[in-house]
């Protein structure tokens, strides 16, 4: 008989967010505890499980790491091969187990209690090995698993899975974490990006090309050639910034009968471009600035109107900022 897969997938997602929901209407009472313990943590929060809870157990970790409660996780077979020396006095220990007997988790529940640290369990049978060392319990109650034969964990790790996530962002909440925090711990990523890299980090300063207001056309074509920006900058006789002339201006020109090489650049240029005042700006601010105005080129003045480089949206887009 061919299986029905989308009914089989439709099902699956039913139970497990059954599941989720029944949970939410049965929260610990242990929760607010819970929090404060670690909220108030001088140390580490150290998970540890084996199996699916482990790995669970490892990306709440990583979570917990990332949103500003420092973590790792600790595996129970290696805790009792010397890694228990990673506990310290200061720290909380999370542990998972679904049953609440897992073997290797069990046997270092006993060491765990000797450096009288914190000891919160994730189970579903209070009355279990890791139910009786915990200190505070949160429970793991599944129905039923989304497995056709209620073995494999499915629900249970969901269930896990979002409780981990639901207690990170309560200590998120608790410790009112911003996204500039997120990003000081993500300086990779494309939030950190944008909220950590500044003009002056992209900016280019060396070998601009830069021309006086009277520089014939037949010149301020050279120099945009060899500038490599498209757009050649003119300052005037104080050396002040004064206007630019894009290769798409010169274009323009030609078009005109009266058009001469000969004539001063400042003949075809923009008198009043969009610039800016402050290197420090965000990337991602001056961003906003090139898309608003629909320009390729901000260029960037010091308090005297004197060039101190320029941004351009070719740098933006090959940073990631764009």
């Amino acid at each position: 008989m061919k299986n029905d897969y989308t009914a089989i997938v439709k099902e699956t997602l039913q139970i497990e967010a059954n599941t989720l929901l029944d949970a939410a209407e049965n929260i610990s009472q242990d929760l607010e505890k819970i929090v404060e313990v670690i909220r108030h943590c001088k140390g580490k929060l150290i998970v540890t499980g084996v199996g699916k809870s482990g790995l669970i157990g490892a990306k709440m970790a990583a979570t917990f790491a990332s949103t500003g409660t420092p973590s790792f996780f600790l595996h129970p077979t290696e805790a009792m091969h010397g890694d228990l020396g990673m506990i310290g006095k200061d720290d909380v220990v999370l542990a998972i187990s679904y049953s609440g007997e897992s073997a290797e988790l069990s046997s270092i529940l006993p060491h765990v209690k000797r450096f009288d640290i914190p000891l919160i369990g994730m189970t579903k049978n209070n009355q279990s090995t890791l139910g009786r060392y915990s200190d505070l319990l949160i429970r793991i109650d599944v129905k039923r698993e989304a497995c056709p034969l209620d073995i494999a964990p499915t629900s249970s790790t969901t269930l896990t899975l979002a409780l981990g996530d639901a207690l990170a962002v309560c200590l998120m909440k608790a410790r009112d974490f911003k996204k500039e925090d997120f990003a000081s711990f993500h300086p990779g990523g494309t939030l950190g990006r944008q909220l950590f890299v500044k003009v002056s980090d992209l900016m280019r300063t060396k070998n601009l090309p830069v021309i006086g207001m009277q520089t014939p056309v037949k010149e301020a074509i050279v120099t945009i050639s060899e500038g490599r920006l498209g757009t050649v900058l003119l300052v005037d006789d104080d050396g002040k910034f004064a206007g630019l002339i894009s290769d798409g201006d010169i274009r323009r020109a030609l078009m005109d009968e009266r058009f001469s090489l000969e004539q001063p650049a400042s003949s075809f240029a923009t008198l009043n471009p969009k610039t800016i005042d402050d290197p420090s700006m965000l990337a991602s601010d001056a961003l906003v600035l090139v898309e608003k105005y629909k320009i390729q080129l901000l260029v960037v003045l010091d308090s005297e109107r004197k060039i101190l480089g320029v941004l351009h949206l070719h740098d933006l887009v090959e940073k990631g900022i764009a």
